[in-house]
């Protein structure tokens, strides 16, 4: 009988816990345009970027955000993938397979295929065609920073491998490890396997490793999920290692330090220092988010308002890039001699982004929601 009600835990969520799965696959994607709208003088964010410029209070602050406190999203993202692919075991693999290949590898085209639309009505106009040349996304070479200037082929490559709406990238490596899902599983439950497997994958999650289809942080934090899941972790209640008051200061203390001294003279070893503080202010920050944040989630999941606005998620997700580093550029193109538009910046053009993005979907959905499906691969229709 017991053996019984921990299969039958293992099959089913608790309402709470998909409460808590919906509530931070929202906030997950409302934190990501944030961090795609970081602005500062090196506007691509690797775990040991320096910002390469005086340390001011408003500098400091997106920095601290972007690079930092917002980072435990896209692992957050991962766990609950691989948790909730795992809990579907009982459902045949080739029809779960053949499944997400509609829910992800459509998307993923059609969005792709987006992204590249967008980018070439705007080069067709003099003004937002220097928009597009300034952000130097679609840089091919000394001469070629247009996609006007793409061979057919260089177009192909962009829209299958190298999307210009580059947050895709999570979609395609998503559908990598979901195909790979019966290797993964028998690596994270094997006696032996596992201590080896996870070894290799937390290697490849420190150096920052990644490629076209797979890389380290998808790889750890999926194959996390898929373990937590079949081992019938504990995900309502920490144990002594997990403790959240713990994990926050832990969490403050680590993001503030890495910022500060991102922010100092670069010296020899910085690099691998901001690297090291950096993957431990995203595994504290995610103890933190799943534990300590339990209020939270029932406080907004139980607001009609935000549980309506957290079936957009997607729509947040695949709508804000390019257009944000577009966005950005344009408005810095305009009012760079007023005080604090980075700032400022920073944090309306998310928010409008966003908005924009629900208002789109929401209508969509309501016209044509067939189309909405297709599109959003079933996602957000209730």
């Amino acid at each position: 009988m017991l053996l019984y009600h921990q299969k039958m835990n293992q099959l089913h969520l608790n309402a709470f816990n998909s409460q808590k799965f919906r509530f931070w696959s929202f906030v997950s994607m409302f934190l990501l345009v944030f961090v795609h709208g970081y602005n500062l003088n090196q506007p691509y964010l690797q775990p040991w970027t320096m910002p390469g410029e005086p340390m001011t209070a408003s500098a400091f602050t997106e920095y601290w955000l972007a690079n930092g406190i917002f980072r435990f999203r896209i692992p957050m993202l991962f766990i609950i993938s691989g948790y909730l692919f795992a809990i579907s075991d009982h459902k045949p693999y080739k029809q779960r397979a053949g499944k997400r290949v509609r829910t992800l590898l459509y998307p993923y085209l059609i969005w792709s295929a987006v992204g590249l639309l967008l980018t070439f009505l705007l080069e067709l106009f003099p003004y937002s065609r220097n928009v597009v040349a300034e952000t130097h996304m679609m840089q091919l070479d000394e001469t070629r920073n247009l996609l006007h200037q793409y061979q057919w082929y260089e177009v192909l490559a962009r829209w299958i491998f190298f999307p210009v709406s580059y947050q895709l990238w999570f979609i395609r490596v998503l559908l990598i490890y979901n195909l790979a899902y019966p290797l993964l599983r028998r690596c994270v439950i094997h006696r032996i396997a596992k201590w080896i497997f996870f070894s290799i994958a937390v290697l490849l999650w420190l150096a920052t490793a990644g490629f076209v289809l797979i890389e380290g942080e998808g790889l750890l934090f999926f194959s996390l999920g898929i373990w937590m899941q079949k081992t019938n972790f504990n995900i309502d209640t920490p144990n002594k290692w997990l403790q959240p008051k713990i994990w926050f200061m832990v969490f403050m203390l680590l993001s503030l330090c890495k910022t500060w001294l991102a922010f100092q003279v670069p010296f020899s070893g910085i690099e691998p220092i901001l690297l090291l503080l950096h993957k431990l202010v995203v595994l504290s920050g995610l103890i933190c988010a799943w534990y300590g944040c339990n209020a939270l989630v029932k406080y907004f999941m139980n607001k009609k308002w935000f549980a309506w606005l957290t079936a957009f998620s997607f729509m947040i997700y695949v709508l804000h890039a390019p257009l944000v580093v577009y966005a950005t550029k344009a408005i810095f193109m305009q009012f760079s001699n007023y005080n604090y538009y980075r700032i400022i910046t920073f944090i309306v053009l998310p928010l409008c982004l966003i908005a924009g993005a629900v208002i789109f979907g929401a209508l969509l959905r309501r016209s044509l929601p067939k189309l909405y499906s297709f599109v959003t691969g079933g996602r957000g229709l209730g």
